[in-house]
């Protein structure tokens, strides 16, 4: 059985769909999925076993030149291979105008999706042919693993979700324990002050000295500087060199524990099934916060009221007896 997989972004709402694949996979072992994704995200797809093909779309990218020739060809080859296989299932999990429009209309199969009561932009579900009222007041995770029960026809399983990626990525080869902060993300209201994070790796150093290593992931020149900001001054912390989605997966893989602001990268944790702190302000972690085993949040109305102690407080037991 061929399904085709419509999640095309952003970072958590796909890490979000892992899953309802490991639940449709445990009830029809036979399921094979092709996934419809952006491009920027094609790497999180092939990290799950029951995804067979990934196919990337640049819409973010095309919009900004629909009209030039590599767009006209990129869209040509992007539509061939949507179209080469009849799906006994299109399921749109996205729920917006552009991915009804511009994949799941496009894909060869029954289509699947959220009604126009429950989806994101109620438009969409006017391109599906078999529509659900999934309720919003439960996490994301639920909601799509509740999607892919009702459009697969199996019993919804009744435990916490199983991500079932952590396995892809082996035991680093490291003699060091460490631990990864996150500390950037978009807006400026999610960020936690610089200060509380030199404090935190500070507190770090004077309990486990280099028996705990602090690693500092970025992603452009002013992460990078503050990631510098970070470690100055702390023995043996490490600003990682740029990496890929892949190679900071690894990276989280190995790790003994997580701080991480409420960014991409937190959903990543959570899916690799580290032990997570993750730092709230503006934003409500109820229904999209981090979703998994060993996930905790620290929730406030405003960043700065998170201190540095708070946190260890809670990261401390998770270290356990390093």
């Amino acid at each position: 059985m061929k399904v085709c997989l419509v999640k095309t972004s952003s970072m958590g709402d796909i890490l979000h769909s892992l899953p309802a694949l490991t639940d449709a996979r445990r009830a029809l072992p036979e399921i094979r999925f092709d996934w419809v994704v952006e491009e920027n995200f094609a790497e999180i797809p092939r990290w799950h076993s029951a995804v067979e093909r990934v196919i990337p779309v640049a819409i973010r990218r095309w919009r900004k030149q629909p009209f030039c020739s590599q767009t006209q060809k990129e869209w040509k080859n992007y539509r061939t291979l949507l179209q080469a296989e009849n799906y006994a299932a299109v399921i749109d999990a996205q729920g917006l105008i552009k991915s009804a429009l511009l994949a799941t209309r496009l894909a060869k199969g029954e289509k699947y999706g959220y009604d126009r009561h429950c989806a994101r932009e109620p438009l969409a579900a006017f391109f599906y042919q078999h529509r659900f009222y999934i309720d919003y007041q439960q996490h994301a995770v639920e909601r799509i693993r509740r999607l892919f029960a009702l459009s697969l026809n199996y019993p919804l399983p009744q435990e916490q979700g199983d991500y079932a990626i952590a396995s892809h990525f082996p035991p680093p080869n490291t003699e060091s324990d460490y631990i990864i902060f996150i500390h950037a993300t978009t807006r400026a209201d999610k960020h936690w002050p610089p200060q509380e994070w030199k404090k935190l790796a500070q507190e770090l150093t004077a309990l486990f000295g280099r028996r705990l290593q602090i690693r500092l992931p970025w992603g452009n020149a002013r992460e990078k500087s503050r990631a510098q900001y970070i470690a100055e001054g702390i023995p043996d912390a490490i600003v990682l060199p740029k990496l890929s989605l892949t190679e900071l997966a690894a990276q989280i893989a190995g790790c003994r524990a997580v701080v991480s602001v409420d960014t991409g990268l937190a959903h990543l944790s959570a899916a690799l099934d580290k032990p997570n702190i993750t730092l709230y302000g503006p934003t409500d972690p109820k229904l999209i916060g981090c979703y998994g085993k060993n996930q905790f949040q620290l929730k406030r109305e405003q960043m700065a009221q998170i201190s540095a102690q708070q946190v260890l407080d809670l990261l401390l037991p998770q270290l356990g007896m390093l």
